[in-house]
């Protein structure tokens, strides 16, 4: 994620200057993977796909990393300060917005958002592996000292994240077989590869707290793996396409205005 991070064309390459949030596995990246506008043409801006090698000059990074969840993934702060990445290392350089958007462009969403809708299915099979297992083990005096797994509401709680599961997977699977077989979805691929991250983001939150609720107050320990899956399943939604993003790709692609010129406001 950068913000306002701006490029400059220099001798064989570009110089980039800006704040690069959440990069990931800063301790050990070979190759840094960002983007910027060049505005040097007012009227044409485009934007600047680039990989900063680890042995470049002109970048530092910041260790910001003390969040909620995905404490591992060690994501500081990236402060590019002229940064130079030569020619080489400068995949594309296409126009401004979504329609500037080429194969380049949608191959990196094609790899990273079923990456991240695929690493969301594992934490909520995950959950629910560890709730059922918790829910048989458990006894209930109202039960006749029974498993809790014979508890009717119980089982339809499982149910329920049980079905979620089972669309997530469906899901994901479809889009990216879809991808893998060359299918020729156009103009809605954008559309497909969000919402499948979408869909299993949202989905894996609900079975995590699903799996809180029948836990029975003990996933509010930290010795207790749930209590990991329910910070880091919070992360989902800031890996992109957030949920603005995937609404406006969704919406726009569904009435056939992606990429066009939307109006100003103000």
């Amino acid at each position: 994620m950068l913000s306002t991070t701006r490029a400059e064309r220099a001798d064989g390459g570009y110089r980039f200057y800006g704040h690069k949030i959440f990069g990931s596995l800063t301790p050990v990246w070979t190759r840094l993977g960002l983007h910027a506008m060049d505005t040097s043409d007012p009227a044409n801006p485009k934007i600047v796909h680039a990989f900063l090698p680890r042995d470049a000059e002109g970048f530092r990074i910041v260790p910001t990393w003390d969040v909620l969840g995905m404490r591992a993934t060690r994501s500081d702060d990236t402060v590019l300060e002229g940064a130079f990445v030569p020619d080489r290392y400068i995949p594309r350089v296409v126009p401004a917005g979504l329609a500037g958007a080429d194969m380049f462009v949608l191959g990196v969403f094609a790899w990273a958002e079923p990456t991240f809708a695929n690493i969301y299915v594992g934490l909520a099979q995950r959950a629910l592996d560890l709730a059922t297992a918790s829910l048989k083990k458990r006894t209930s005096i109202g039960l006749d000292g029974r498993a809790l797994a014979y508890h009717p509401m119980l089982q339809h709680t499982v149910a329920e994240m049980a079905l979620t599961l089972d669309g997530m997977i469906a899901h994901i699977d479809r889009v990216a077989e879809d991808w893998s077989n060359g299918v020729d979805h156009g103009g809605q691929w954008p559309a497909k590869l969000v919402s499948a991250k979408y869909h299993c983001v949202e989905g894996a939150k609900r079975i995590v707290d699903l799996a809180m609720e029948v836990s029975g107050g003990t996933g509010m320990f930290k010795s207790n793996e749930l209590e990991r899956l329910y910070r880091d399943v919070r992360c989902g939604g800031f890996h992109p396409a957030n949920s603005a993003l995937v609404h406006e790709i969704v919406g726009k692609t569904a009435l056939g205005v992606l990429g066009e010129p939307g109006p100003r406001w103000g």
